[in-house]
C-alpha cells in the first residue's frame, strides 16, 4: 500500500511537468538550425530564386502607409502578418493592404505570450482572427505566423483547426531592437538570408521599441536592392512557390544557411558602403 501511493505521489508529481512540456515542446521550431534542417517549409524555404518579404504586428495607422508607399516606389508586394485587434481597430489601413495588392496572413488575435496552455482559447481567437482578416482580403487566409514566433502545441492544432499552414522565416532583421537602425536591419537580414528564404520585418512598434519600426523602413530599400542584385524576385509568401497542405514539414536535404535548392547565401555591402 505504502509503495503505490509513493508511486501515485510521484505520478500527481510529474503530471503538470509533462502536460507543460507537451504544451510549449512544440516552440523548439523557433531555432533557426533546427527549423531549416528538419522543417523548411515552417521556416519559409521556397523558389530558390525568390525571397519572400513579409511583416508583422500592423496594421498601423502612422507606420504601415509609409512602408506601402516604399514597396509602391520599389514594385514589391508583400505578405502582412496582420495582428486580428489591430485590423479590426484600424479596418482602413488593413483594407488599404488590400487595395495595393499585398497579401493579407494571419498573426493572431493580441500579441501575447503563450506561457500557459489554453487550446479552447487559442482556437476561439485564432478563427476569429481568420474570419476578420478573410473578410477584409476577400478570401481565406493561407498563411499563419504566431506573435513571437512561437508555436505550441495549442497553436498548432488551433492553425490545423483553422486550414492556416505556419510560416516562420529564415531572416529577420531584428528591427523591433531599441538600438536598430537601417545599417544594422539590413547587414542582420543579409546575414541569413539565401535564394528561397523569408525575410521578416516590422512595419509598427506595436510590440516593439518605440520608433523601432523606422529603422526596417529605412532598410528597406537597400534590402530589396540587395535582393535583386543577388538574381532573387521579391514578393509575398503566395508567390513563394510553397505548395503543400496546411501545417505540414518535410525534411531538408541540405543544411547550413543554403537556400532551398542548396544555393548560397548572400551578403549585402557591410553598414556604411554602398
Amino acid at each position: 500500500m505504502r509503495q503505490e501511493m509513493r508511486v501515485e505521489r510521484a505520478v500527481y508529481a510529474v503530471a503538470p511537468l509533462a502536460a507543460a512540456l507537451a504544451h510549449i515542446g512544440p516552440a523548439a521550431t523557433w531555432l533557426p538550425g533546427l527549423r531549416r534542417r528538419r522543417f523548411p517549409r515552417l521556416a519559409g524555404l521556397g523558389s530558390p530564386g525568390h525571397a519572400a518579404l513579409t511583416f508583422d504586428d500592423g496594421p498601423d495607422p502612422v507606420s504601415t502607409p509609409r512602408f506601402l508607399d516604399v514597396l509602391d516606389g520599389l514594385g514589391v508586394r508583400a505578405t502582412f502578418f496582420v495582428l486580428g485587434e489591430n485590423a479590426a481597430r484600424h479596418p482602413a489601413v488593413a483594407g488599404e493592404l488590400v487595395r495595393r495588392g499585398h497579401e493579407l496572413a494571419v498573426h493572431g488575435w493580441s500579441h501575447d505570450r503563450p506561457w500557459w496552455p489554453s487550446p479552447a482559447r487559442d482556437v476561439r481567437e485564432l478563427l476569429r482572427a481568420v474570419a476578420l482578416v478573410g473578410e477584409v482580403a476577400g478570401r481565406v487566409p493561407r498563411w499563419y505566423r504566431p506573435p513571437y514566433g512561437i508555436l505550441t502545441s495549442g497553436r498548432w492544432a488551433a492553425a490545423r483547426r483553422a486550414g492556416l499552414r505556419p510560416v516562420l522565416w529564415t531572416a529577420w532583421g531584428k528591427d523591433w531592437r531599441h538600438d536598430a537602425t537601417p545599417a544594422s536591419v539590413r547587414a542582420t537580414v543579409a546575414a541569413d538570408l539565401g535564394g528561397g528564404g523569408t525575410i521578416l520585418l516590422h512595419d509598427t512598434d506595436h510590440a516593439s521599441a518605440p520608433g523601432c519600426w523606422r529603422a526596417a523602413l529605412g532598410a528597406l530599400p537597400d534590402i530589396v536592392r540587395d535582393c535583386r542584385e543577388a538574381g532573387l524576385a521579391v514578393g509575398p509568401l503566395g508567390e513563394h512557390g510553397m505548395s503543400g497542405s496546411a501545417v505540414a514539414s518535410v525534411p531538408l536535404a541540405t543544411g547550413g544557411t543554403t537556400g532551398a535548392a542548396g544555393t548560397e547565401p548572400f551578403r549585402s555591402p557591410a553598414p556604411g558602403k554602398p
